[in-house]
């Protein structure tokens, strides 16, 4: 099956704040096929994809619809709210031992870090 079989979605700014939505989601290991798949989150990442999102609210307020305005606004307060959640869960379950963080970049946005864990 070659690229041109099936039909792109339109380049709407729907499409563009959904696409990085779901981006950020998949920064925050919250996108997977189980626990087993579930990859360790890149919070350094996340948080700039959700500063993305948030300064393309700034530069568009006032030449968006209503409901485009709604949209970006509610995307940017969950992904603020679950990129708290995700680091709140991740500091409490932190990988064992054996197993190096992906990321291993959350530290500075951290403002405490957990038991045992090593100084960069």
């Amino acid at each position: 099956m070659s690229d041109q079989d099936y039909p792109l979605p339109p380049a709407t700014f729907e499409f563009l704040v959904l696409s990085l939505r779901t981006q950020t989601e998949m920064y925050l290991g919250l996108m997977s096929s189980g626990e087993k798949d579930r990859p360790e989150p890149d919070f350094r990442i996340a948080r700039h994809s959700i500063d993305l999102l948030a300064m393309l609210q700034d530069k568009t307020r006032g030449n968006i619809t209503l409901e485009e305005q709604r949209l970006i606004e509610n995307t940017v307060t969950e992904l603020r709210f679950r990129f708290v959640q995700a680091m709140q869960q991740h500091q409490a379950n932190p990988p064992a031992p054996s197993e190096p963080a992906k990321s291993g970049r959350t530290s500075d946005l951290m403002e405490e870090k957990p038991e045992g864990s090593a100084g960069s």
